[in-house]
């Protein structure tokens, strides 16, 4: 069975633009060979992130890894809205976003505690529901 990572838009910009200081690891972490999995917001943001940074091309190859396979998109179900509510709420005071969240929630409905991230501010607070704490790597 081919392990999966559960991957930030962080990681994933890094990973595609050369200029980032954490091109390298992420990259290789990408590359293991690994599933890359990421929640449906997660695209989005990274589209976003890419353009403002003046990195169109990042976007560009998102895309291409979704269209040819390589990278997995995982919509929200309504559960991953409602667990995303309750968790930004509750870390108000953090600043989580609904991307994070997102994440978090979709990491709990497909078990998942392993978070391919560059946000520990964010990911090492958060307690999800199945595990005491998420590994985060790189």
């Amino acid at each position: 069975m081919r392990r999966t990572i559960l991957t930030d838009t962080g990681v994933l910009l890094a990973a595609l633009d050369e200029a980032e200081v954490q091109h390298e690891r992420c990259q290789a972490l990408l590359g293991s060979g690994a599933a890359v999995v990421v929640p449906a917001p997660v695209v989005v943001e990274l589209d976003w992130l890419s353009r403002s940074r003046g990195v169109p091309p990042a976007s560009i190859l998102m895309l291409s890894s979704i269209a040819d396979g390589s990278v997995l998109v995982v919509d929200l179900e309504a559960v991953d809205y409602a667990r995303a509510l309750v968790l930004v709420i509750r870390y108000a005071d953090l600043g989580l976003d609904l991307v994070d969240a997102s994440i978090v929630a979709v990491a709990e409905r497909l078990g998942e505690d392993t978070i391919a991230t560059l946000d520990r501010r964010h990911f090492s607070v958060v307690k999800p529901l199945h595990v005491d704490a998420f590994t985060l790597v790189p």
